[in-house]
């Protein structure tokens, strides 16, 4: 029996340890007011306008109408405190060196129909699978760029190609076994793919903190909703990661492989050993003998290991294959992999479709394989490699998203309309010299949810990043990570530059 603590016990547990202060009595405070909440040039995932609900949030908003501003202020307290306790945690890298920070949550959560989401997840799906087919192609015959649907000279600069992958053929001829694609909906409603993130994709256990923290500062709430659970990913995935072992035994011995505890998350890799019940292992747990079998040190001696989940970059997986330095990886790792004694998920070489050039290219893709139109459509995108699409971008670079191919978090973009002179014209010259390395995007309105700044509900950009697993089948998880940027009018969500988080439900309506 679940056990959901309410939130006076919760209060009561804070004011012993750490009173919050009270600027005023809960009746003299304000009621929540939604009557000038913004919503005009705007998509808006709670109200269609001001005090206005989406049918499916009308419970929502009906309870926050119910509360005033000093309620909302204490249950954002109380979810504050309740990721601090239970160590919900992220790293951001800064010049002063690593800070590990709590994790930034909104209680106000996200809602979106089962309808709706049915679509998307056949989408994910239709996406991951012709993803997967183009990765194994790359690396066997290449029919695609034959073909002329992919050009040569977009693999021939990959810098997440991998030579050492060639005719390799991982289980189940599957090589992004977990992919987070992030999605956008514009002022319009209309939901896109905004990027796809195929090598090592983080966030999906603060999805699953997430819903705890709301069962424990919200349970009212889930008296009018129910929504669909979350909380089976990790044995999803766990069936995912039992399904690629090459040895047919009843119980194959899964590890977690992380860097170390002093990555950005740390907190995830751990969080999902201990749901799945595996040993969270470092490289120097691991060792590989002369016939290639992976076997994890032990008190009781070695112990083989059929399936590695690995939260490790590919240069730095094998110093006997990349970088003969590294010390994270484990040597002969690549030569276990290649002989079918073990299993890596993700596979090595699978970022080569972790390229926002390559994201460019999907519903081409898509079409090659599958023969389908994509049924979530890419942000409109210009590649810089070919010089109309680039004379474009370099003409109208203050209205333009631009994005180098291969870096993530929010890092290395020119956010256009809010770009001073000096940082275009450096763009320029960057575009003008490796035109191949960058995409540009218009400047989408994304959509906002209500989110508690100080006492009250203000709107702020979301984006959302589901969870696809494939294995023996391929299942989407039932919403996945809303992330916020918490700063007013900013669109970079990244937890890193200053974004949150929202619970994000999928309801039945």
């Amino acid at each position: 029996m679940e056990i959901i603590h309410t939130p006076s016990t919760l209060d009561t547990a804070a004011t012993s340890e750490q009173p919050r202060p009270q600027t005023e009595s809960r009746r003299d405070a304000m009621p929540i007011d939604l009557s000038t909440y913004p919503t005009e040039g705007l998509f808006d995932e709670m109200l269609v306008r001001p005090n206005r609900a989406r049918g499916y949030s009308k419970h929502l908003v009906k309870h926050l109408r119910r509360m005033n501003e000093a309620e909302l202020s204490e249950r954002q307290d109380a979810a504050d405190l309740a990721i601090k306790e239970m160590g919900v945690t992220f790293t951001v890298y800064t010049e002063a060196g690593a800070i590990d920070r709590n994790w930034p949550f909104d209680i106000v959560p996200r809602i979106i129909p089962k309808k709706e989401w049915d679509v998307v997840a056949k989408g994910l799906k239709q996406r991951v699978k012709a993803i997967n087919m183009f990765i194994d192609d790359l690396y066997h015959e290449q029919k695609i760029v034959k073909d002329g649907v992919f050009p040569a000279e977009v693999l021939a600069d990959s810098k997440n190609f991998r030579p050492q992958c060639v005719g390799v053929n991982p289980p189940l001829g599957i090589w992004a076994h977990i992919c987070g694609s992030d999605l956008v909906r514009d002022k319009d409603g209309t939901l896109y793919v905004l990027e796809d993130n195929l090598r090592v994709p983080s966030g999906v256990s603060y999805m699953l903190e997430n819903r705890e923290v709301t069962k424990r500062v919200f349970p009212e709430l889930f008296e009018d909703y129910a929504p669909l659970p979350v909380d089976d990913y990790a044995s999803q995935l766990f069936d995912t990661l039992a399904a690629l072992s090459t040895r047919k035994v009843k119980h194959p011995e899964i590890v977690v492989l992380t860097p170390c505890i002093y990555n950005s998350a740390y907190f995830e890799h751990a969080y999902l050993a201990q749901q799945m019940g595996c040993e969270l292992v470092e490289g120097r747990d691991l060792l590989v003998d002369e016939d290639g079998i992976v076997h994890m040190r032990t008190v009781n001696g070695p112990k083989r290991v059929d399936v590695i989940y690995r939260r490790i970059d590919d240069e730095y997986m094998d110093p006997e294959a990349f970088h003969p330095e590294s010390m994270l990886g484990v040597p002969g790792l690549m030569r276990a992999w290649k002989e079918g004694n073990v299993a890596l998920a993700n596979a090595p070489g699978a970022g080569v479709a972790d390229d926002k050039v390559v994201y460019a290219f999907v519903p081409e893709i898509i079409e090659y394989y599958l023969g389908q139109k994509p049924i979530i459509p890419n942000v409109p995108t210009y590649r810089c490699m070919y010089k109309e699409e680039r004379e474009y971008v370099l003409a109208n670079l203050d209205k333009l998203v631009v994005k180098p191919a291969n870096e993530s978090g929010g890092y290395g973009m020119l956010m256009g309309p809010m770009s001073t002179e000096k940082e275009r014209k450096t763009f320029a010259r960057l575009i003008r010299r490796n035109p191949r390395n960058y995409i540009a995007q218009p400047t989408l309105a994304l959509s906002t949810v209500p989110t508690v700044i100080d006492d009250h509900l203000e709107p702020r950009h979301v984006d959302l990043r589901p969870f696809i697993l494939s294995g023996s089948k391929t299942q989407v998880t039932m919403g996945g990570l809303t992330r916020v940027a918490l700063r007013k009018g900013s669109l970079i969500v990244n937890s890193s530059q200053g974004g949150g988080s929202h619970e994000t439900w999928i309801v039945e309506a």
